[in-house]
């Protein structure tokens, strides 16, 4: 499953960005080689899943999921030479998978398809005496 696609990360850091990062050995490219960049998307995807193997197959992607998506492949685009604020920013994107492995960070219901309900959840209902009545005048 893949977790971003091209736009987010044209939305999140800007074609110059991507182009450069995919297309190291020609700094004169002005397009996005996609089989690098589909590379990097895949190899986050993969690391994301390895955190989350316990809830897939989800259903939904969940918000949160993409941005981490993202910031990991930025992080694979930059590999090796990986800037400080990068490092950091995929460290973060780890210790948030690592949470949500543990249990600490839910799921949404809607990305896992499922929702954790009491064994004795019922609906009951009940009402009062009418407020309108023809006996009420």
């Amino acid at each position: 499953m893949s977790y971003c696609t091209l736009q987010s990360l044209l939305n999140r850091f800007g074609q110059l960005e991507l182009v450069q990062l995919t297309n190291r050995d020609d700094p004169t490219a002005t397009i996005i080689n996609a089989t690098v960049l589909n590379t990097a998307i895949a190899a986050a995807g993969a690391r994301i899943n390895r955190y989350i193997t316990q809830y897939l197959p989800l259903t939904a992607v969940p918000e949160d999921f993409e941005q981490i998506a993202c910031d990991i492949t930025l992080y694979f685009l930059y590999h090796p030479l990986v800037p400080e604020h990068i490092q950091t920013v995929y460290d973060d994107a780890i210790k948030y998978l690592e949470k949500v492995a543990s249990g600490k960070i839910p799921i949404a219901p809607d990305a896992t398809g499922t929702v954790d309900e009491p064994a004795d959840a019922t609906v009951s209902f009940s009402s009062g005496p009418s407020a309108f009545s023809r006996n009420n005048y």
